[in-house]
């Protein structure tokens, strides 16, 4: 089992950064994949950012078009812990967002474990 714990979120300006971290628990939390999602209003939950285990693959990262190059995946493990550094934030970048882990199958779907989620809403 692995319990998953987001913070990090808030209100902030087009341009701002924030920085997102994932509190992971659970003896195999360090050797899985892990995800961040985010949800909009009205929209339907979508892959943002994943970064695989480190003694699998160095911990490759994976991300969405629509933030490739302005949000940053990273986890340490000596902390139990996934980043998602997130600049030149965008008012379409409004979500909650949704830390996962374990993935079933491809890395941009379904996992296992789900955080409860953290809001992020960037004002124009």
């Amino acid at each position: 089992q692995v319990q998953l714990v987001e913070s990090g979120g808030g209100l902030v300006q087009a341009g701002d950064s924030l920085r997102l971290s994932c509190a992971a628990s659970g003896r195999t939390s360090n050797s899985v994949t892990m995800g961040w999602f985010r949800q909009a209003p009205g929209k339907e939950r979508e892959f943002v950012a994943a970064i695989d285990a480190i003694i699998w693959s160095g911990g490759k990262t994976y991300y969405a078009d629509s933030v490739k190059g302005r949000f940053t995946i990273s986890r340490d493990n000596a902390k139990r812990t996934v980043y998602l550094q997130m600049n030149s934030l965008k008012p379409e970048d409004t979500a909650v967002y949704y830390c996962a882990g374990n993935p079933r199958g491809s890395y941009y779907k379904e996992y296992d474990y789900w955080g409860q989620g953290t809001q992020v809403t960037v004002s124009s």
